[in-house]
């Protein structure tokens, strides 16, 4: 599709002077060309799943993942190479290349032992591809995806990482770990730096998009963080594609175990200052939650006073030992909104 990000255009060349794959691999591959150009914006565990989902009905597919992470692998690898956080991002990469492959293999692998214990091969060649291509991240990712056959697009939220800060029951809070561990409610978030600007080509596919999907995942440190990145909110509340949050199932203990449902929701407009409604998707049905953890639930009524439309299926993992989203439910799901 001309113009969709990651075109011929917008490649660069690798320092040694010769590109590494035929150019024509770098293009996402496309799905059904009839589909609905879709974007998804988070990171973690739950963009992955919607990306797995939506790859039942789309046309091109773009992942928004914040650059926030510093924890695990990431953090270490944020702090040591000046890359930006890769984990999320190679989750979004394996989402989008379902088929075995030697190279789904080596991204997925993680070390147990030596120095390198803890670390993803993946997250190791993102840094590689970055210092290859001079510090290009975009770039970086764009040839990951190629060698793992990914069935669209992932595109960091901004070209370097950010750190997040966050006010929590009166005392300041740093780094995403850090605030996702915390319990107690968050007062207020911000980015360091604030003016980083958004990816031309993010805010370029958010223009594009036919369907705009937030969440599920961490509401703060993953959501939030993303949107709050300048030029991203803004973007989307001048899109004309339809907007879809996909509520979590549960409370997650530290950033969110004091809200409720619609405190996530009205958490969501009021820290990114986004305006444009649409429709929210939820779980319906009962689900097994280990305390201290709460199963979310909203009501219709209540989500009409925010200027949302209610949504509600059965979208659980009944497979899975901790509450998640079914990718192949809330694919179904979301192809029925477009």
């Amino acid at each position: 599709m001309v113009g969709w990000p990651g075109s011929p255009g917008d490649r660069a060349t690798p320092r040694h002077g010769t590109m590494i794959l035929p150019e024509v691999a770098l293009d996402p591959l496309g799905l059904d060309v009839q589909g609905p150009n879709v974007v998804a914006i988070g990171g973690g565990h739950g963009l992955a799943q919607v990306l797995e989902g939506v790859q039942v009905y789309a046309g091109d597919i773009v992942a928004i993942v914040t650059v926030a992470d510093d924890g695990g692998s990431s953090g270490r690898l944020t702090s040591t190479l000046a890359i930006p956080p890769p984990g999320d991002i190679r989750k979004c990469l394996l989402a989008l290349s379902p088929e075995p492959s030697i190279w789904r293999e080596l991204f997925s692998y993680r070390f147990d032992t030596t120095d390198v214990a803890g670390h993803s091969l993946g997250n190791l060649m993102l840094a590689a591809l970055q210092d290859v291509f001079d510090g290009d991240f975009p770039t970086a990712v764009r040839v990951a995806g190629s060698l793992l056959g990914a069935r669209g697009e992932v595109i960091p939220v901004a070209p370097r990482s950010l750190h997040l800060r966050a006010e929590i029951d009166g005392r300041w809070v740093d780094g995403q770990a850090a605030i996702a561990r915390t319990r107690g409610t968050i007062r207020a978030l911000c980015l360091e730096p604030d003016d980083e600007s958004a990816s031309a080509d993010a805010l370029r596919a958010i223009r594009m998009a036919d369907q705009v999907i937030l969440g599920p995942g961490s509401l703060f440190t993953s959501l939030i963080s993303a949107l709050m990145v300048p030029g991203i909110v803004e973007a989307i509340d001048q899109a004309s594609g339809r907007l879809i949050f996909v509520a979590n199932l549960t409370t997650q203990d530290g950033e969110t175990l004091s809200l409720d449902g619609i405190g996530h929701l009205a958490a969501l407009q009021q820290m990114t200052g986004l305006t444009r409604t649409g429709v929210i998707v939820a779980h319906h049905g009962d689900l097994d939650v280990p305390e201290p953890v709460r199963q979310l639930e909203y009501e219709a009524e209540e989500v009409e006073t925010f200027g949302w439309h209610l949504v509600e299926e059965d979208l659980a993992d009944v497979g899975s030992g901790w509450p998640q989203h079914d990718p192949i439910k809330l694919g179904k799901t979301l192809g029925e909104l477009v």
